[in-house]
C-alpha cells in the first residue's frame, strides 16, 4: 500500500516540510533508504545520513536544526522514535491482516470458530476446540481436542497446541512453539528403567502474552502450567510442568525453568538462565545472563548473577577477581619460593 507524506503527517499529528504528496510504500533504516521508502532520525549519531539518504520521507524531531540541504520530505513530530514505532505497528497490522479459511485444512464439525478468523492451509482444528473472533491460525498449525483460544490470538506457522490447553485474548505464539507437550515425568524402577508418569494437566496462557519461536511450555502432571497476563517469553525457552510465570515477567532466549517453580511478577530473566525445580522467585527479581538458581529468592526487587547465584554486585566483583587468578597464582608461587629461601637462610 502507498501513503503520501501528508497522510502520514495527519496520522502522526506532524508537520510536513517538502513535497506533501510524495508517496512511500516501504520502511527502511535511514542509511539504507531508497526512493519510495520512509525512515526516521531520532539518534543524533545518525544525523549525517539525513543529508545523504535517498529515502523519500524522513520523520524527525520538532527541535532538529538542519545543518545542510535535505532532499527528502520531512515530517516533524514531538518524538520521532515513538512516531516511527506507531508506524511500525500500523504497518505490521496491515501486513498481517488476513481473513478467511484456506483449503486444504481440517476443522472438526464440533469445533467452534469465531467471526473474522483466518485459518491457513493445512491447519488442523480438533474436536470441541474453540477459536475466538479475529484470531489468526497460520498454515500447518495443530490445535488439539478441547483447546480454547481467545479473541485476536495469532498462532504463526507450525505452532502446536495440545489438548485441553487454554489461551487468552491477544496472545501471540511464534512459529514452531509447542504448548502443552508432556512434562518430563518418569518414575525410576527397581531394574534401573524409567516408567512414564501420565501428564493429564494442561497449560493456561493468560491475556496479552507473547511466546517466541521454538519455545516449549509443558503441560502439568495434574492441574495447570500457568503463564500470567502480559508475560513475554523469547525464542528457545523451556518451561517445565506445573511451573508458573508471573504477570509482566520477561524471559530471554535459552532459559530453562524446571518443574513446579513459581516465578513472580515483573521478573526480568536474561538469556541462558537455569532455574531448578520447586523454587519461588520473588516479584521484581532480575537475573543476569547465565545465572544459575538453586534455591528460592525471597527478597523482592533484587538483582542476581553467577552460578550458584549471588547478589549481582558481588558477582561482578567476584568475576573481576576471577580474571586476575592467573596473576595471583603467579604471585603466590613467587611468595612461596621467597619464604622457602628465607627459611633456608635461617638455617
Amino acid at each position: 500500500m502507498q501513503f503520501t507524506a501528508q497522510e502520514i503527517g495527519l496520522l502522526l499529528n506532524g508537520t510536513v516540510e517538502g513535497d506533501a504528496f510524495v508517496t512511500v510504500d516501504k520502511l527502511a533504516k535511514i542509511e539504507d533508504g531508497g526512493a519510495g521508502s520512509l525512515t526516521f532520525l531520532a539518534n543524533p549519531k545518525y544525523e549525517q545520513f539525513l543529508y545523504t539518504t535517498n529515502a523519500s520521507v524522513v520523520i524527525v524531531n520538532n527541535d532538529l536544526e538542519l545543518a545542510g540541504e535535505v532532499k527528502a520530505t520531512l515530517i516533524r513530530v514531538e518524538n520521532a522514535y515513538s512516531a516511527f514505532s506507531v508506524l511500525l505497528e500500523k504497518y505490521n497490522t496491515i501486513k498481517l491482516n488476513k481473513q478467511g479459511i484456506e483449503q486444504p485444512c481440517f476443522i472438526h464439525p464440533t469445533a467452534q470458530v469465531g467471526e473474522n478468523v483466518y485459518i491457513g492451509a493445512f491447519a488442523y482444528i480438533g474436536p470441541n476446540a474453540k477459536i475466538g473472533d479475529y484470531s489468526k491460525i497460520y498454515p500447518n498449525t495443530y490445535i488439539a481436542d478441547n483447546v480454547t483460544i481467545g479473541k485476536n490470538v495469532t498462532l504463526f506457522a507450525g505452532v502446536k497446541v495440545y489438548f485441553d490447553c487454554v489461551l487468552g485474548d491477544n496472545v501471540i505464539i511464534h512459529a514452531g512453539a509447542v504448548i502443552g507437550s508432556d512434562g518430563f515425568g518418569f518414575a525410576p524402577a527397581a531394574d534401573g528403567s524409567y516408567a512414564k508418569i501420565s501428564q493429564i494437566g494442561n497449560v493456561i496462557i493468560e491475556d496479552d502474552v507473547e511466546v517466541g519461536a521454538n519455545t516449549t511450555i509443558d503441560r502439568a502432571t495434574m492441574g495447570s502450567t500457568v503463564i500470567r497476563k502480559g508475560a513475554k517469553i523469547d525464542n528457545l525457552v523451556q518451561i517445565a510442568h506445573n511451573a508458573e510465570v508471573g504477570a509482566h515477567t520477561v524471559i530471554a532466549a535459552q532459559t530453562g525453568i524446571s518443574g513446579s517453580t513459581k516465578i513472580g511478577e515483573k521478573v526480568v530473566i536474561a538469556g541462558q538462565v537455569g532455574i531448578a525445580g520447586h523454587l519461588n522467585i520473588a516479584n521484581g527479581t532480575q537475573l543476569s545472563a547465565q545465572t544459575g538458581i538453586n534455591s528460592s529468592i525471597t527478597e523482592e526487587g533484587k538483582a542476581w548473577g553467577g552460578t550458584p547465584y549471588m547478589p549481582y554486585k558481588d558477582y561482578l566483583r567476584a568475576h573481576a577477581k576471577l580474571r586476575k587468578l592467573p596473576e595471583l597464582d603467579r604471585k603466590v608461587y613467587e611468595l612461596e619460593k621467597l619464604i622457602e629461601e628465607l627459611r633456608k637462610g635461617d638455617h
